[in-house]
């Protein structure tokens, strides 16, 4: 007897072995989603740079794993301000997976593991209380003359019990992925030649590099074009040089990503920029902080630009002017990284329909943009993937990495019924800009010197002189 109930116990142990070991395991490696084999950049403050994916933070130190597989471990302090910022918006995303998946998939949880061992308990004590009730009244006349037919059936209820918990498990954990992205395409990294070639006609102007997971642009945010002239909604702002250079340029992710559900202009993205003019000059939102539509209301020059509280200029419509250079070349990359076409298509026919997010996938089946003269312009929504500044809430988000400005001065007011009618440079390092209110003209000239101190020089309509100086 004895030597029976050691042979059915070691049939449950060998069950309990080779049952899937899927029940207290989860999907997925290290990186969080979309990483892949790509190794992001990092920048430090010191100018040199680091390259690892972030796996994890404890406080304010993030450990990024390596090509080698080695952790390291770089406090955040250390970082560049604009990787602070992404730092930050990936622990926050790390937090909200982890919440997310403790609610839905908590398979791995102590509770959960007790509940499954409690359950085979369940399920070898069952045959055997069975056994123990219904022998002398059933299973000695009909079914169990000997032992041999209880290990059978004990075998069989085990397995039956045991298959159905573990599609039960594996249904749960399906059913809890709400970023469950096997619908979505997988698109092919963009070519640093192919997007180098957009940019190469307005060098040396501008400058380009890249690295495994970006396409970077440098340039000093003024454009070839003159600026300003056709403004009649005017914030008394400027445009000077900005420092869009090294750690501050701006970013193209190489590997782009549809997004599962892209992100709409109309509420969102309304502070930075959505997309890079092949130029160098940043494009924002067809639609001001206010939600205005900035073409509409007056606040752009004739070439849908004007300058921001920074005195920084920025297109908010499509520069359709840049397609006299560009040709069929893009005229601009979104910064979810899909490229901006101009009127026509890239093959030289006309623009097809357009859908919500302001393009379509084109003859190469990859998606691109258009630049219209009509809202939104540029970019309905971002079709790609992008990453959120956690610290900017909608509608006045932006888009990491984003390159910023460096003001001179504090920012200015609106000037009511002020229209810009001429702009002109004065030497090398000024310019003149020339208003009307009415009948009455009135005057800002600027410029600065070597040591970027910056002179700016005021002239009313009434011939009210005023003069300031500031240090950048």
């Amino acid at each position: 007897m004895k030597k029976k109930l050691l042979a059915f116990f070691t049939c449950m142990i060998l069950l309990l072995i080779t049952k899937p070991l899927s029940t207290f395991a989860h999907s997925g490696g290290h990186y969080h989603h979309g990483d892949g084999t790509i190794y992001n950049t990092w920048q430090l403050k010191n100018g040199n740079s680091l390259k690892g994916n972030f796996l994890m933070n404890k406080g304010d130190v993030i450990y990024l794993e390596k090509e080698d597989g080695k952790l390291l471990a770089v406090p955040i302090q250390d970082l560049s301000i604009q990787d602070q910022k992404l730092a930050k918006f990936k622990i926050n995303k790390l937090n909200q997976i982890n919440y997310n998946f403790d609610i839905t998939n908590s398979g791995n949880s102590t509770s959960t593991i007790l509940i499954t061992i409690l359950q085979y308990l369940l399920i070898i004590l069952t045959p055997l209380t069975l056994f123990k009730i219904f022998k002398p009244i059933l299973f000695n006349k009909y079914v169990l003359k000997n032992n041999l037919n209880l290990l059978g059936i004990s075998l069989l209820v085990i397995t039956t019990v045991a298959i159905a918990c573990s599609k039960s498990a594996t249904t749960n954990i399906t059913n809890g992925n709400t970023n469950n992205n096997n619908t979505i395409a997988t698109l092919p990294k963009t070519s640093t030649g192919f997007i180098d070639s957009a940019f190469t006609p307005y060098k040396p102007s501008i400058t380009t590099k890249w690295d495994d997971t970006y396409f970077y642009i440098g340039s000093t945010g003024i454009p070839s074009h003159n600026m300003m002239i056709g403004i009649t909604s005017w914030q008394q702002q400027v445009p000077i040089s900005q420092p869009y250079t090294d750690n501050n340029s701006w970013s193209i992710p190489l590997q782009p990503a549809y997004a599962t559900t892209p992100l709409s202009t109309k509420t969102n993205l309304m502070k930075g920029a959505v997309a890079v003019a092949v130029n160098g000059i940043p494009i924002f939102n067809a639609l001001n902080n206010r939600g205005e539509d900035s073409y509409l209301i007056g606040e752009l020059d004739n070439w849908g630009g004007h300058c921001g509280r920074g005195d920084d200029y920025h297109y908010h419509a499509a520069p359709l002017h840049l397609s006299t250079t560009s040709g069929l070349k893009p005229i601009a990359f979104a910064l979810d990284g899909f490229p901006v076409y101009g009127s026509k298509e890239p093959d030289g026919s006309t623009m097809i329909a357009l859908d919500s997010c302001h393009g379509h996938v084109g003859s190469n089946n990859i998606y691109h943009y258009h630049g219209t003269s009509d809202y939104p312009y540029v970019v309905g929504a971002m079709k790609g993937k992008v990453n959120l500044d956690p610290s900017t809430p909608a509608p006045e988000n932006q888009i990491l990495p984003q390159a910023f400005t460096k003001p001179v001065r504090p920012a200015t007011s609106p000037l009511k019924g002020a229209v810009i009618f001429d702009f002109a440079a004065v030497g090398s390092n000024g310019y003149l800009l020339t208003y009307k209110i009415g009948a009455k003209t009135g005057f800002v000239k600027y410029s600065w010197d070597i040591n970027n101190k910056y002179t700016y020089t005021l002239t009313d309509t009434g011939g009210i002189v005023t003069t300031t100086n500031y240090q950048r």
